[in-house]
């Protein structure tokens, strides 16, 4: 161990003791930018190598999250503007790195965690939609409550859109009047209808690599999440990084 992994690996024990009986949000989720400066910065050539770094950063996160008793985890993968604006051949290379890495990882009967889908899933290529859905149905039944959420093709307007859309499908199949359902809509009605309905809404939302912006990330959930932006690229996210993200969620929330 080097002089700084030491010294890092102080700072997290201090971090941890810090930490102790403080407010600890329940749901995390996790805006993972960066992965081709990473790659850049580092000294590839082929920016597209950091997608790799930074998929299989996700089961790193996701295992320390599971021992710091953070039992919800929702992480933006890719977005619908992603998908459309990018090269094709970057955006085939990062679907078959969600496929043989992501969901291969989370698949595995080693891993706790229970899957969830947040996106518009029909952009997707075939194979990507079919090993996702695989990773979600064989992860169903697992007696475990830790659920991580992969939104991919995703975008907030656009699930806002899909909500209300199938609220008003569904409202015209019963017969309700559009005047009757205006008369008596509320949020719960289109949260009802979500990619994400019926799990919690995130406590604390982080974005590496130093943007200041949420990209449409959960913006109907995060109405109330503490929000963190961390300097590091998404493949040099640190635990460290982590722990200094909770601590601000704890000063935040001790001083409300």
């Amino acid at each position: 161990m080097s002089v700084i992994d030491a010294i890092r690996r102080l700072d997290e024990r201090r971090l941890e003791r810090v930490l102790r009986g403080r407010p600890r949000p329940e749901h995390v989720g996790i805006v993972m930018d960066g992965n081709r400066r990473w790659a850049r910065q580092v000294g590839f050539d082929d920016p597209r190598i950091g997608h790799r770094y930074g998929s299989e950063h996700v089961s790193t996160l996701l295992g320390w999250c599971h021992d710091l008793d953070i039992r919800q985890v929702t992480v933006f993968v890719a977005s619908t503007d992603n998908l459309a604006k990018r090269e094709s051949d970057e955006v085939a290379h990062l679907m078959q790195l969600v496929e043989d890495v992501v969901a291969e990882q989370l698949a595995r009967p080693s891993s706790p965690w229970r899957v969830h889908l947040a996106g518009r899933l029909d952009m997707l290529p075939d194979s990507t939609r079919h090993a996702l859905k695989h990773a979600a149905e064989v992860t169903r039944e697992r007696p475990t409550n830790a659920d991580v959420t992969i939104a991919i093709a995703y975008g907030g307007r656009e699930e806002i859109v899909d909500a209300v859309r199938s609220l008003l499908d569904e409202e015209a199949r019963a017969g309700t009047t559009a005047r009757e359902l205006s008369e008596r809509l509320t949020d719960a009605d289109i949260a009802a209808h979500l990619y994400t309905a019926g799990r919690a809404d995130p406590d604390l939302i982080i974005r590496t690599s130093g943007e200041r912006r949420l990209s449409g990330f959960l913006i109907w959930q995060s109405t109330r999440s503490e929000l963190h932006f961390c300097d590091s690229y998404w493949p040099g996210f640190r635990r460290i990084d982590l722990l200094r993200a909770l601590r601000a969620f704890a000063d935040r929330r001790a001083g409300t």
